[in-house]
């Protein structure tokens, strides 16, 4: 299978999982130069070298070739070790947002639910930029299974093994236990077609809603769940907010909100100002 070199703009992260494979792994999406959405799958990332190691809003070039288990077509294999990264990720605020808002301009951007899954039937697209109308809440559910099976426990050890022998030649990081995230986390959303409104929801599996949890969790300890929801049900939805959505390999038609994206909203437009014109 042919190989070859691209540059992707990082877009997703997932929260990391247990594989009997790889020990740990991160589903990576993004978008190529020539504006198509792309997915790396299995990337082991907290096995990656530190200066290969990419953020959300990142440009990285490397080596892909399409994923030969995985017959999602933006499903890509890539050559971890062929990695270069920008030197920082691109700039917020706002000088930076207008450019981020330029690239993402490539992409179609659904307004729609059911359009992308009708995409999904009709042609297989498994990754997807939505914008709901309206965000209606936020569903907090303790997990099934709040701790990792022994088998899942087992696969993560092997991380640790793994990261000990590159310590073997030169001084590396301790990797700890990835921690079990003990909830899950839904948004419940609108999206309003032809002047009714549709409710859907998805389960949020962005490493950046991980790393959210753990901190608030950290800094707020009981009382964690008002902070938490204030950035999800206030703070986020006050920006011009959009969702990547991706499919689960074994499920290909269950749907999961891979990324949170939230470019501040436009200015409104003046009245008197466009009265001019």
């Amino acid at each position: 299978m042919s190989s070859f070199t691209a540059r992707v703009l990082i877009l997703c992260k997932t929260y990391p999982s247990p594989s009997a494979k790889y020990a740990e792994t991160s589903c990576v999406a993004g978008m190529t130069e020539d504006g198509r959405l792309i997915r790396l799958y299995p990337v082991p990332f907290r096995l990656v070298a530190d200066d290969q190691q990419f953020k959300k809003w990142q440009w990285i070039t490397a080596r892909f070739e399409k994923a030969r288990n995985d017959h999602r077509p933006e499903s890509h294999r890539v050559f971890v070790d062929t990695i270069v990264c920008d030197p920082e990720p691109l700039a917020a605020g706002k000088h930076g947002w207008p450019y981020r808002a330029e690239l993402l301009a490539k992409l179609p951007a659904f307004s729609d639910f059911a359009e992308i899954e009708r995409r999904r039937e009709a042609g297989g697209a498994t990754l997807a930029l939505l914008r709901p109308t309206r965000i209606l809440g936020l569903d907090i559910k303790k997990s099934d299974h709040p701790d990792w099976t022994d088998a899942e426990k087992a696969n993560l050890l092997q991380l640790q093994q793994q990261a000990e022998l590159f310590d073997e030649a030169e001084e590396g990081k301790q990797i700890r236990l990835l921690e079990k995230l003990p909830y899950d986390f839904h948004y419940r959303y609108e999206c309003e077609v032809g002047g009714q409104a549709f409710t859907h929801r998805h389960k949020l599996v962005d490493w950046e809603i991980g790393a959210l949890y753990r901190n608030v969790r950290r800094s707020h300890g009981d009382a964690w769940e008002p902070v938490f929801r204030a950035k999800l049900e206030q703070e986020l939805p006050s920006k011009d907010l959009l969702f990547l959505l991706g499919t689960i390999h074994r499920f290909p038609g269950q749907w999961l909100l891979i990324s949170v994206i939230y470019p501040p909203r436009p200015p409104a437009e003046n009245p008197n100002q466009a009265a001019l014109f």
